[in-house]
């Protein structure tokens, strides 16, 4: 009987060593898919354009500024204040202070003709709420359901509302924002825009005269998307060299006008 007992004890402690051993061997990595496209390698620090956010405050003191790294990027309000110690930590830290665009930063653009496909009906839907607070005045073009229908359709009435100075601007929203800046871009005097980021959308306005921003629903989050449109449409064209660069933009497109 002990004979046996030791038996089963040494078959245990052999099916034991041999699951211990063969543990993790077949076993495979959980798949990981990223949650949106990363277009061009933009990203270089992070998704966002600061690391930190304090520009719901009017006074920024040292506490606000615990933990951030050594030239990390802090978001503020335009009028913000800063107490004097919290002062010595910016200039310590070499942190990089990007100012928040205020709601009256809106001086030029004031009407905006919008659509979307079904992709991106549900963001179009929310953005327009956010146009109506900032002053803006919309004129929707469609879709208006999550029913599948062609983005060159809503694209191309947007456009075209733009080129026609039935707005002052247009934004079309679909899954990646690409091919409804393709379709945008075939109107004559278009100029659109895929923007995934604010730095994106102000050095489209700024630098290249953008008057059509394309979203993608699928790239961005909605507070993305919201701080996006609001900083493409607080920035405007004004430096000389840049309006040169546009106009030369305009005039290939002439070229090709039959």
């Amino acid at each position: 009987m002990a004979t046996d007992n030791e038996t089963r004890d040494r078959v245990r402690a052999l099916v034991k060593e041999v699951l211990a051993n063969a543990e993790g061997v077949d076993a495979k990595p959980a798949e990981s898919y990223p949650k949106r496209l990363v277009v061009n390698s933009l990203q270089e620090r992070s998704e966002k354009d600061f690391d930190r956010d304090e520009s719901a405050k009017s006074l920024i003191t040292e506490d606000d500024l615990r933990g951030l790294e050594q030239g990390a990027r802090l978001r503020v309000d335009a009028a913000a204040k800063f107490t004097p110690l919290a002062d010595d930590l910016v200039k310590e830290k070499g942190l990089v202070l990007i100012k928040k665009q205020s709601r009256t930063a809106l001086t030029k653009i004031r009407s905006v003709a919008i659509g979307c496909d079904h992709g991106g009906f549900e963001t179009k839907e929310k953005l327009k709420h956010h146009l109506a607070d900032l002053g803006v005045s919309v004129r929707d073009f469609g879709t208006n359901s999550k029913e599948a229908v062609d983005y060159p359709d809503y694209a191309h009435a947007v456009a075209k509302a733009v080129s026609e100075n039935q707005a002052d601007a247009g934004i079309i929203i679909d899954g990646a924002g690409i091919g409804s800046a393709m379709t945008a871009n075939k109107v004559p005097g278009v100029r659109a825009a895929a923007c995934y980021s604010e730095a994106l959308a102000r050095n489209s306005r700024e630098h290249n005269g953008a008057n059509v921003l394309t979203l993608g629903s699928g790239q961005n989050s909605f507070e993305e998307i919201k701080n996006i449109t609001t900083a493409w449409l607080s920035t405007e064209l004004t430096e000389e060299r840049h309006k040169k660069r546009v106009g030369k933009i305009d005039n290939i497109e002439k070229q090709y006008k039959r």
